[in-house]
C-alpha cells in the first residue's frame, strides 16, 4: 500500500504521526473528488491530492479510524471520512446545536464552510462568510439599528436593486450556446478574491507575487478601503465578492506592518494600511464589531437564508435563477468530468479556466435551512445559554462555610450535566479537597423543583467530618512553597486532582473518591511550582502543563480513558513529556494552555510572559509596560486574547500576536481572574473581598458585587456561566448569580 502511495510522490515533502492525526476529511481537487484533508494534534492541517477516488479510499482505509473528528457529533468511522458533504451535514447535529445557540454564528459558518469541502488548505476553495453590515460611514454604528444591517436573503449581487435588474436582463437575454447562461461570470470567491483581501500578510504576499510576475496589483485595485471594498460590491458589475473569515478574527490582515510598497492612487492617495470605516479607531475593534455585528439577533434571525444561497436549496436549478444567484457554469460540482478529457492541452485550459471562475461550495441541502431559535423564545427554556430573566434577583445565591478555617485556594466547577458527579471541587490551603456536588443542573433527570433548590451541596465526608481521611492530600510539599490556585488541576470529570509542590520535584495524581495516591510524575530539576489544564477532548482527553523553579515548563497528556498523565498505562511510572518549553530565566508562577489554539502562555517571577506553541516551539514573548513586570495571573480566551494580572493590581490585554490592546490598575491585591467562555468578559477578586466584571477588550467596568467579609483567593464558573464559584480567605465559598447577558448591547437596548 505505501509503496503504491509513495510512488507519486516526488521525493518526500514531510513526515506525519498517525498518533497525532484527530480528522480525516474527504476534498475535492478542481471539482474532482481527488482530496483528502488530514488534521493533526498540533491544530495544523495538510491536504492531498490523489490520482483517483479508488486512491483514496485506499488511504482513508490505511490512516487511523478518526472519522472527521469528535466536533460534529458523528461516530469516529472510516466511512464517515468518506461520506459526501451532504450526508456529513444530515448526520451532524451541529444545526440542531445552532438553533439552540449552544454555538455561536461564527462556528456555525465555519461548520458548514468544513463539511461543504471549503479549506484554508485550498485558496480556490477558501471559507466564504458574508458581508453582513451595510454602514462603513458613520461616525459611530449602532447596532440596534437594522438599516446598519444587510438583507441576507439576496446574494451580494442583487442587493443594490439597479444592479439586480442588470443581471436578470442578462441571464434572460442569453446569446451563447455554448454555455449555459449565469447572471455572474464573477464568483463570490476566487483564488485571487482571497489573496486581494490577505495581501498585507505571509504567506499570502508572496503567493499573490508569484501568481503575478512578482508586481503587486494596480493600487486602484488593491484592496485599500473597507468603505471602497464594499462600495466596489454594490456598484461594479463585475464584483461580487463575499468575504473571508479573517474579517472577524484576524486585525493583522489590515495593516501593512511588513512595509510593503502598493502605489499611489489615481486621487494622489497611498495605499498602505487598509482604511477603517469611521466607527473603527483600530483594526481590533474593527474586528471586534464586525463579530459582535455577525453575532447580532438581525443576523441570527436572517444567516439560514444566506445558507440557502451559498450551501442550501438556493445555491442551483429554478430557485437559484429565482434568486439571482447563477454562477459560470463551471463553478459547480459535477459540470466536468477532467478524467473525460484524453487531450492535455485542452484538460489544462480546462483546469486553468475552474482555477479563474472558481468554485461553488457543495450542496449541503435541497429544502429550505430551518431559523435559529429567538432569543427570547430560549429565555423560557430552563437549559438557555441566553438569560434575559428578572434583574432584581439577588447576587448572592448561598453562601457554604466548611468546618475547616483554612482558605479555599482552588475552585473547579465542573457541572456539566453528563458527568456522573457534576461538582464543585475545592481544595483549602491545608489541602483539605472537597467535592460538592452541583444541584442546579436541569437536564433530563432533574425536576425543575430540583433546579431551585441551592445549587451546591457540602461534600458529605467533610460536613460530618467523618471521612476527612478520605479528603486529606497528606504528602509533604516543599515548605518554601505558597499554596495558592496554580498548586492545583482537576480533571474534567472530577476524579481526580493534581498537586504540585513536591520536595522530590515531582506532581501527583489523586484520586478524589478515595483520596489515595494513583501517580507520581517526575520530570523537572527542581520544584514545581504550577499546573494548569487545557479544555478537554471528548473522552476527558487534555493537556497538562507544569512549571518549575528550573525555570521551565513541560507540556504533558492527560489520559482520559486510563486516567493517568501518558498514553500508556503499562508505563504510568516514567511517562514521557510532549514538549519542553524554555526562555524564562527565573521560576515559573503561572500558566495557562488552551488547546483550541495550541499555544501555552507562561509567566516567571520576573521578566516577560512568553508564548510556545504546544510543539514546544517559542513564538514570542508579552513584554508589558514598564511597571508590568512580575506576572502572577493569566487567562487566555479561545478567540487569542490574553489577559495578564501583575503585581499590584495590573492588568494587560494582549492579542496573541503580541500587540498590547489595552491596560489598568485596580486598587486590590488580585488573587484570581476569570474570563467568561466567549472571551468578552472577565471578572476578578482578591484580598479586598470584592468580586468585580469588566469588558475584557478595553477593561470598562460593568460590574462590582457587594464586598465579601473576607478576600477571594479563587474562582470559577459553572458550564452554563450563570453561576461563579468563588473560594474565600475564610474557608468558606460563595456562589453568585451572574448573568453575562445583562451587560451586553442588545439586552440593555432592545429587551
Amino acid at each position: 500500500m505505501c509503496v503504491i502511495v509513495l510512488a507519486y510522490s516526488e521525493g518526500l515533502h514531510g513526515k506525519w504521526m498517525f498518533s497525532e492525526i484527530r480528522a480525516v476529511f474527504s476534498r475535492r481537487c478542481l471539482l474532482q473528488n481527488t482530496g483528502l484533508e488530514v488534521f493533526m494534534a498540533n491544530r495544523t492541517s495538510v491536504m492531498f491530492n490523489f490520482p483517483d477516488q479508488a486512491t483514496v479510499k485506499k488511504v482513508v482505509y490505511s490512516l487511523p479510524r478518526v472519522g472527521v473528528g469528535t466536533s460534529y457529533g458523528l461516530p469516529q468511522a472510516r466511512r464517515i471520512s468518506m461520506a459526501t458533504p451532504r450526508q456529513l451535514f444530515k448526520s451532524s447535529n451541529m444545526t440542531q446545536r445552532w438553533q439552540r445557540r449552544e454555538i455561536s454564528n461564527f462556528e456555525y459558518l465555519m461548520f458548514l464552510n468544513t463539511v461543504a469541502g471549503r479549506t484554508y488548505n485550498d485558496l480556490n476553495q477558501y471559507p466564504v462568510f458574508p458581508w453582513v453590515l451595510t454602514n462603513y460611514e458613520s461616525e459611530e454604528l449602532d447596532l440596534t439599528l437594522p438599516g446598519n444591517f444587510r438583507d441576507l436573503s439576496k446574494p451580494i449581487g442583487a442587493l443594490n436593486p439597479k444592479r439586480a435588474v442588470f443581471y436578470a436582463e442578462r441571464y434572460e437575454t442569453w446569446e451563447e450556446d455554448q454555455t449555459p447562461p449565469n447572471h455572474y461570470n464573477t464568483h463570490y470567491s476566487t483564488a485571487n478574491s482571497t489573496l486581494l483581501w490577505l495581501l498585507r500578510i505571509e504567506p499570502f504576499t508572496t503567493f499573490f507575487l508569484n501568481a503575478n510576475n512578482n508586481k503587486f496589483d494596480h493600487p486602484d485595485r488593491t484592496f485599500s478601503a473597507i468603505t471602497r471594498s464594499w462600495r466596489h460590491c454594490q456598484r461594479d458589475t463585475s464584483d461580487v465578492k463575499e468575504l473571508i473569515p479573517e474579517f472577524y478574527y484576524l486585525p493583522e490582515m489590515f495593516g501593512n506592518s511588513n512595509g510593503y510598497h502598493l502605489g499611489q492612487r489615481e486621487d494622489g492617495s497611498m495605499v498602505c494600511d487598509v482604511e477603517l470605516p469611521p466607527w473603527a479607531n483600530k483594526p481590533e475593534d474593527f474586528v471586534r464589531i464586525n463579530r459582535m455585528a455577525l453575532e447580532s439577533e438581525f443576523v441570527s434571525c436572517q444567516l439560514h437564508q444566506w445558507v440557502d444561497l451559498i450551501f442550501g436549496y438556493k445555491q442551483r436549478g429554478p430557485e437559484a435563477v429565482r434568486a439571482l444567484n447563477v454562477f459560470h457554469h463551471l463553478t459547480y460540482e459535477g459540470s466536468v468530468s477532467l478524467d473525460s478529457i484524453t487531450d492535455p492541452a485542452l484538460r489544462e485550459a480546462m483546469e486553468q479556466q475552474i482555477l479563474i471562475v472558481g468554485q461553488t461550495p457543495s450542496q449541503l441541502l435541497i429544502e429550505p435551512h430551518p431559523p435559529r431559535s429567538s432569543a427570547m423564545h430560549l429565555c423560557f427554556l430552563p437549559q438557555s445559554p441566553l438569560m434575559f430573566k428578572d434583574q432584581m434577583q439577588q447576587d448572592v445565591i448561598m453562601v457554604l462555610k466548611f468546618p475547616s478555617n483554612s482558605p479555599v485556594t482552588h475552585v473547579a466547577a465542573n457541572t456539566l450535566p453528563h458527568l456522573s458527579v457534576p461538582a464543585a471541587v475545592t481544595v483549602t490551603c491545608s489541602r483539605l479537597f472537597a467535592v460538592n456536588r452541583w444541584h442546579n443542573t436541569v437536564a433530563p433527570g432533574y425536576s425543575l423543583e430540583q433546579a431551585h433548590h441551592l445549587p451546591i451541596e457540602m461534600d458529605p465526608l467533610i460536613a460530618s467530618n467523618s471521612g476527612s481521611n478520605k479528603r486529606q492530600i497528606t504528602d509533604l510539599v516543599d515548605q518554601s512553597i505558597q499554596i495558592n490556585t496554580h498548586c492545583f488541576v482537576v480533571t474534567a470529570d472530577n476524579r481526580y486532582i493534581l498537586v504540585c509542590g513536591f520536595w522530590d520535584k515531582s506532581f501527583r495524581v489523586y484520586s478524589t473518591e478515595t483520596g489515595k495516591l494513583t501517580q507520581i510524575v517526575f520530570g523537572h530539576w527542581d520544584v514545581v511550582t504550577c499546573l494548569a489544564r487545557s479544555e478537554s477532548y471528548i473522552g476527558g482527553d487534555c493537556y497538562i502543563v507544569s512549571g518549575s523553579r528550573d525555570a521551565t515548563l513541560l507540556l504533558w497528556y492527560w489520559s482520559g480513558r486510563h486516567h493517568i498523565i501518558g498514553d500508556n498505562p503499562n508505563n504510568s511510572d516514567y511517562p514521557a513529556p510532549r514538549a519542553v518549553l524554555t526562555g524564562h530565566d527565573h521560576e515559573v508562577v503561572c500558566v495557562s494552555v488552551c488547546a483550541e489554539l495550541g499555544l501555552v502562555i507562561s509567566g516567571a517571577k520576573e521578566g516577560p510572559c512568553l508564548v510556545h506553541t504546544i510543539t514546544g516551539d517559542l513564538l514570542r514573548a508579552l513584554e508589558g509596560p514598564d511597571n508590568c513586570l512580575c506576572p502572577r495571573l493569566i487567562s487566555v480566551s479561545s478567540e487569542g486574547h490574553c489577559i495578564i494580572c501583575y503585581e499590584r493590581g495590573r492588568f494587560c490585554n494582549f492579542s496573541i500576536n503580541g500587540k498590547l490592546l489595552a491596560q489598568m490598575e485596580v486598587n486590590d491585591s488580585t488573587r484570581a481572574i476569570m474570563l467568561s467562555s466567549d472571551g468578552q468578559n472577565l471578572v476578578t477578586g482578591g484580598d479586598n473581598g470584592v468580586v468585580e466584571v469588566w469588558q475584557a477588550c478595553d477593561f470598562k467596568q460593568l460590574y462590582i458585587y457587594p464586598g465579601c467579609d473576607a478576600g477571594v483567593r479563587a474562582m470559577d464558573l459553572s458550564h452554563d456561566q450563570r453561576t461563579l464559584i468563588t473560594g474565600m480567605a475564610s474557608g468558606s465559598i460563595v456562589a453568585f448569580n451572574i448573568d453575562f447577558n445583562r451587560w451586553h448591547y442588545e439586552h440593555q437596548n432592545r429587551y
